[in-house]
């Protein structure tokens, strides 16, 4: 019986401390069932936070692409844009182009040049400078157009465009009176110094008619006709409008001589230059050549250009 009472009091304590434990093991399991939830739960909501500027990005990358897609300007329509034409030219060679009593510029050419400008709805800026350097100026957009008696010729061609020709001029050689007749043919020019303003067309004349003759450049036509004059060289080639105008000048020093060369060799046409590849410049400056021209306008400015000149002693 005491035996019996003793094994049933030990079942009972081992029960006591297994319930005990297994109710402890019980409490535990929220506290790690809760653990990574309380843990995940921020960084759920904290996700989407984080990647919303990453949408914006695309809308203010499409915003800027038309900007980054925009074609530039044409070299027209920036000359409208900043509202003036910029005319390279030189501006010692009247009646085409000089300044008056007033310093201002004027001339033919330049009464040509403020045409385009008007037609264009922009204002006109002329910039002086040595004959040889306006086609360099047009070409690297110094300037917009150069206007300056420029003869249209095979070779500049190929490095800059022409816009129709305005005009057509003789060529003639001036010499110091009393040489009319003995500089009248190429024979008596074999030999002697022939000037041209530097990098004209009248410098490649002397040297592809006047093979004999010695080319001798000056970069103004006035300290030319003094080299003649003084008779340091034996005369000067020049268009036609300028001869008659420094010979009309120089107090009886210089004449023209009695010497011509043919239509093949020396009939030149006048063009503005234009910088390559701007056709729709070229097509808006040849509109205006073809009303000026043909209404007759560019005659009448040329001869009261050369009346001009002459009341100025030019």
């Amino acid at each position: 019986m005491k035996k019996n009472t003793f094994k049933v009091i030990v079942s009972l304590l081992l029960a006591v401390v297994l319930t005990t434990g297994l109710l402890a093991g019980c409490a535990s399991t929220p506290a790690q069932t809760e653990s990574p939830a309380a843990a995940e739960t921020p960084a759920q909501t904290e996700a989407p936070a984080a990647e919303a500027p990453a949408e914006e990005t695309p809308a203010a990358e499409e915003e800027a692409a038309p900007a980054e897609s925009a074609e530039p300007a044409t070299p027209l329509e920036k000359i409208q844009q900043s509202g003036k034409l910029v005319v390279g030219t030189e501006a010692q060679y009247p009646p085409y182009e000089f300044k008056d009593l007033d310093a201002s510029f004027t001339g033919c050419d330049m009464w040509l040049a403020q045409q385009i400008a008007d037609s264009l709805g922009v204002e006109l800026e002329v910039v002086d400078m040595a004959f040889d350097g306006i086609i360099p100026a047009v070409q690297s957009g110094q300037v917009d157009i150069g206007i300056a008696a420029f003869t249209k010729t095979p070779d500049r061609a190929e490095v800059i465009d022409f816009s129709d020709l305005y005009e057509t001029s003789n060529q003639l050689l001036i010499v110091k009176t009393g040489n009319a007749d003995l500089y009248s043919n190429k024979e008596a020019l074999a030999g002697q110094k022939v000037g041209a303003q530097k990098g004209t067309i009248q410098s490649q004349l002397i040297q592809s008619a006047l093979p004999d003759s010695e080319l001798f450049e000056l970069e103004k036509y006035p300290a030319l006709a003094l080299e003649v004059q003084n008779g340091n060289i034996a005369g000067l080639v020049v268009d036609q409008a300028v001869g008659e105008s420094l010979v009309a000048t120089s107090d009886g020093g210089l004449e023209v001589a009695n010497f011509t060369f043919t239509a093949e060799e020396a009939s030149f046409g006048k063009a503005c230059i234009i910088a390559k590849g701007n056709e729709s410049f070229v097509e808006a400056v040849n509109t205006v050549i073809d009303q000026v021209t043909s209404d007759g306008s560019y005659q009448k400015a040329y001869d009261e250009a050369v009346a001009l000149a002459a009341s100025m002693g030019l």
